[in-house]
């Protein structure tokens, strides 16, 4: 062993490894490694430094991200006008509320943000006051658990439901003031972009309604929604174009004023003016919401329109809803079922004997009728199929325009045998079977039946032909203006904003089906149903003091999937008026399906008269102001 230890001791002084010398050659290789690793981290830095990457990063972009920023410049979607310039929707911003629950929300100070226990009931109160919101919904959603999250923090928020959204600003101002007073803290709101309906319920299928594109972003661009009205019709000129523009930001990565380059201007939307007049407008939803809750059918449609230019100055329809809220858009319980249709254009239906105003057009101009031609009234037999008057037991021999007066559909059958394939030609010329081409989505063609003559011979009553609002009133306009035949408009310009690209709509022509001395014969016949005491279904009903008026009244079947439906209101009624009778101004037409109605409302007839005759007398009543008012 001792000789081992000195063999050991002889080969350690041989290579000299003494402390000393240990210390020596552990210095020299710390400094050559320290050497070698600065020059890969100099090589390694200049790499980066001439390259601009670290692996597949980009320090340039990341630079970027840092200090420089960029966003999109929201073009402002176009306001939708009456004719007159009031707003009809326009841009707004709406705001929604949240409270904030978790207790580790805290500010400077130790100061508390979150929702604390004690003024539950004091919020509750608040918010229902302000916004409506069920004191119920805010209690449980306040009482909602709060969460840990991954660092054991309390976190959480919650919502109020629909009514806690879509708020005004006066709304989240007078919400924030209570609180306020009451030093209340942990509500807060967000705001996004929203589209303001200022007058509620408003022609609302025909103008439609627009949200954020993303159901799930407020922040959402606007759009159309629902396939409905100009909103969604008119989607591309109302929305514009967004811009975009780069900025220099801080460190806390707000944008730094004079930074700002716009890479992109934003186009903001066209603006829409319609046809719609808002006084005339708000008088039709405000008598139409009082007959449809007297009546409660299953539908109901009415429309004003100028009988010279076609123009559409108030329409609407029940059931319908309020675009600003939503109330009547979806299914809600003690509600009527929402229709999602655009009734005026949307859904054909069998007109019945106001139908017989084309019928009496067409046999006079083509020579095939004769006004003081008699008749047996009650009842006739087109083939294997008997056919009725209203009053199966008719009114004795009466002439053919007699027969357009008291409504009756053995008259017209007659009519239309002696006009043969003619009248068919007539039904083509007045724009049955086509659509109108109103630009509005889902637009129907409707029908007609003439696959048989029982069928052919219906159509001139009304019945076995489906027809939309849109035709008739298209038709209707023949007769009012001088066998000249007019669209239907409800856009009378598009402008940008600065009134620089403005297109105007005027009349548009669509032919001529009738001669003008037919268009005046059948106005003159139309006035017997209003002042004939012994024909005349309308006598009594739709006149209008001052005024010559020229009616016809109509009282379809209606038929369902089992077949003749033989309730006693089971039947679409409806009136065409046009005023004054030897030069129309307006057009309007009414129709009331299956009311449900007691006697203290009077007959279908009476509702019907309480809007046409209302909105009749209003629109004179405008025209003299608008008269007095240029003077």
């Amino acid at each position: 062993m001792k000789k081992f230890m000195k063999k050991m001791k002889r080969k350690i002084d041989s290579k000299n490894l003494t402390p000393a010398g240990n210390r020596r050659n552990v210095g020299i290789i710390l400094f050559s490694t320290s050497i070698v690793i600065f020059l890969l981290f100099a090589v390694r830095f200049v790499y980066i430094i001439g390259v601009g990457k670290v692996g597949s990063e980009s320090l340039d972009k990341k630079r970027q991200d840092l200090y420089q920023g960029s966003s999109i410049i929201k073009a402002k979607r176009g306001t939708i006008y009456d004719r007159n310039g009031q707003p009809i929707a326009e841009d707004a911003t709406s705001y929604s509320l949240y409270a904030e629950l978790g207790k580790d929300y805290i500010g400077l100070n130790n100061k508390k943000l979150y929702v604390q226990k004690k003024d539950h009931e004091e919020i509750a109160n608040i918010l229902n006051k302000y916004a409506g919101i069920d004191k119920k919904l805010t209690l449980e959603q306040l009482n909602k658990e709060v969460k840990k999250n991954e660092n054991g923090k309390y976190y959480g928020s919650t919502e109020f439901g629909s009514k806690g959204k879509n708020l005004s600003l006066e709304t989240k101002t007078n919400i924030e003031k209570a609180l306020d007073k009451a030093g209340i803290p942990g509500i807060y709101f967000t705001e996004h972009p929203d589209r303001m309906y200022p007058n509620g319920k408003f022609a609302s299928y025909l103008i439609g309604y627009a949200q954020p594109e993303k159901a799930d972003e407020e922040d959402s661009k606007l759009t159309g929604k629902n396939g409905m009205g100009i909103e969604k019709a008119y989607d591309d000129i109302l929305k514009g174009e967004d811009g975009y523009k780069y900025y220099q930001k801080d460190s806390k990565g707000n944008e730094l004023p004079g930074s700002v380059i716009v890479d992109k201007e934003a186009v903001d939307g066209k603006d829409i003016y319609t046809t719609l007049d808002s006084n005339l407008q708000l008088r039709l939803e405000e008598v139409m919401d009082d007959v449809y809750q007297k009546s409660t059918p299953e539908n109901m449609t009415a429309m004003l329109m100028s009988a010279k230019t076609g123009e559409i100055l108030a329409a609407s329809q029940r059931p319908t809803f309020d675009p600003q809220t939503k109330e009547g858009l979806y299914d809600e319980k003690d509600k009527p079922k929402p229709v999602w249709q655009n009734l005026l254009i949307q859904t054909p239906y069998e007109p019945g004997s106001t139908m017989k105003v084309f019928t009496v057009a067409a046999a006079l101009d083509s020579g095939n009728l004769n006004e003081n031609e008699t008749f047996q009234s009650g009842h006739i037999q087109v083939y294997d199929t008997p056919i009725n008057d209203w009053k199966p037991e008719g009114k004795g021999m009466m002439t053919y325009r007699q027969a357009l007066a008291w409504s009756s559909n053995v008259g017209m059958v007659h009519l239309e045998q002696k006009m043969g394939p003619v009248w068919q030609e007539y039904l083509n010329k007045f724009g049955f079977g086509k659509s109108t081409d109103s630009g509005l989505p889902f637009e129907e063609a409707g029908n007609i039946r003439d696959k048989n003559p029982v069928d052919t011979a219906m159509s001139a009553f009304g019945q076995a032909i489906g027809v939309t609002n849109f035709q008739m009133m298209q038709g209707f306009t023949a007769i009012a203006n001088n066998g000249t035949m007019l669209k239907p408009q409800y856009i009378k310009k598009i402008t940008s904003e600065d009134g620089k690209d403005e297109k105007v709509y005027g009349p548009v022509e669509v032919g001529k089906p009738i001669k003008e001395e037919t268009a005046d014969k059948v106005l003159d016949y139309m006035k017997d149903t209003v002042e004939d005491p012994n024909y005349g279904t309308g006598y009594g009903i739709y006149g209008i003091d001052g005024v010559n008026v020229s009616a016809k009244t109509g009282t379809a079947q209606i038929f369902d999937e089992s077949g003749l439906v033989t309730g006693t209101n089971d039947y679409l009624y409806s009136v065409v008026q046009m005023a004054p009778t030897e030069d129309p101004e307006y057009i309007m037409y009414v129709t009331l399906k299956r009311p449900k109605i007691t006697g203290e409302y009077g007959s279908p007839a009476d509702l019907i008269a309480e809007i046409s005759n209302g909105m009749l007398k209003h629109a004179f009543t405008v025209d003299i102001a608008n008269s007095d008012e240029q003077k």
